[in-house]
């Protein structure tokens, strides 16, 4: 936000201008720290169309990812951190962002550590990040924990583009599908009905089913719509919650397919936050806790916990991951193995996530391959068994004739 004021300084002398702040009373803090009394302060207003921009604006992975990068450049070259926070602010051009650097820089000048400011936005600095952030300081080495942070934010935003490509044509033939039966159901097949009934013939029980359904959609399509959309809005909203996303983490990796490439995803997730966590000086209990956290599955976050409290009572970590052959591949059981031996775990999991990763990109390219075929059947049949359902009596007529 950005404030008009007039102030007066200690010599007297009347000052006029703007300042940026997260709030007004932030705006008098930085003032007051200018050795200047405010004797007006008034909020500058957005245009219309920059307050709905700012409500819009989402800030995601790849946003933070540069805000990092900048940070690490700018805290290697010797600049104080809050200077280093309000020049970052200046030049983000998403003004939700920009707020929030500010206030960080506020709380980091109220005396707060970095680590902590951060903790304050929880949607945007992950517990991982803000615990990386929490180890660099304590190391000295934080221009080096925010290249890393970087890397990795760069590299995760960049594998979930390619699963939101690779998933584009699966989602663009649903709708063609939904689209197409909806033409046959509510254009075609009421007027071969019409054809149908005029005949005066018994029709069989199939033909009857898809009128009755035609008859009914071309009738209440406005209502079918309502409850397909709220049936779908009603999933999504389940699967946020505890027990739905519970019960989505379990199932989805039952799927057949699915399943190969999520326990691959999650194996890759789990090794690369851990060695990073690792790597930064996290104890190993510590980096497990925030791993198991970020996996973002609650079957591999039960088994990561499990690992935590494993370490923590003195068990290897290997000995407990062999209990879960059908979610923890051999492959990562030995890396694991091999790091407890030559004391660098950190290292030879970043060897799992180089492997994973090379496979991972192979297994979506086939998984979506294997998909376009079965959509292709799965459209063809359907719209093939709702002609045919009609046409079958016409046929048959002409047969008896």
């Amino acid at each position: 936000m950005k404030f008009h004021y007039q102030a007066r300084s200690k010599n007297g002398e009347v000052q006029t201008g703007v300042v940026e702040a997260s709030n007004r009373e932030a705006a008098f803090t930085v003032l007051k720290s200018h050795n200047l009394y405010v004797t007006a302060l008034e909020e500058m207003a957005l245009p219309f169309y920059a307050r709905k921009l700012k409500v819009l604006e989402r800030i995601n992975k790849k946003d933070v990812a540069v805000f990092s990068r900048q940070l690490a450049i700018m805290v290697k070259s010797k600049v104080p951190v809050v200077e280093t926070l309000r020049t970052v602010a200046e030049q983000s051009k998403k003004v939700s962002f920009k707020d929030v650097i500010m206030d960080i820089a506020e709380k980091v000048e109220g005396g707060d550590p970095l680590s902590k400011a951060f903790s304050y936005y929880p949607k945007i600095f992950t517990s991982f990040y803000v615990n990386m952030v929490k180890s660099g300081e304590a190391s000295g080495k934080l221009n080096a924990v925010f290249l890393y942070l970087a890397d990795y934010l760069e590299k995760e935003d960049k594998f979930r583009s390619k699963i939101r490509g690779a998933m584009a044509y699966p989602i663009f033939v649903v709708i063609v599908f939904i689209v197409v039966v909806t033409i046959i159901m509510v254009y075609v097949i009421p007027q071969l009905a019409e054809i149908l009934t005029e005949g005066g013939a018994e029709l069989p029980a199939v033909t009857r089913l898809v009128i009755a359904i035609s008859d009914f959609l071309e009738k209440w399509w406005w209502l079918t719509a309502i409850l397909f959309i709220g049936i779908v809005f009603g999933i999504y909203k389940y699967s946020k919650t505890e027990n739905g996303k519970d019960l989505c983490d379990r199932n989805f990796l039952k799927v057949p397919m699915l399943n190969t490439f999520l326990k691959k995803l999650y194996l890759s997730r789990f090794a690369m936050n851990l060695s990073t966590l690792i790597a930064g000086g996290l104890p190993i209990a510590n980096a497990l806790h925030i791993t198991g956290e970020v996996v973002n599955n609650n079957i591999y976050k039960e088994i990561i916990f499990e690992v935590r409290d494993g370490v923590k009572r003195g068990e290897k970590m290997s000995l407990i991951l062999k209990r879960h052959p059908k979610h923890i591949s051999p492959l990562f059981s030995q890396m694991i193995i091999a790091g407890e031996k030559t004391g660098s775990v950190d290292t030879s999991l970043l060897n799992v996530v180089e492997f994973y990763e090379r496979d991972i990109e192979q297994s979506l390219d086939n998984f979506v391959r294997l998909l376009e075929p079965v959509f292709i059947i799965v459209l063809g049949g359907v719209v093939a068994g709702l002609m045919a359902a009609v046409l079958m009596p016409l046929y048959g007529g002409a047969m008896m004739q």
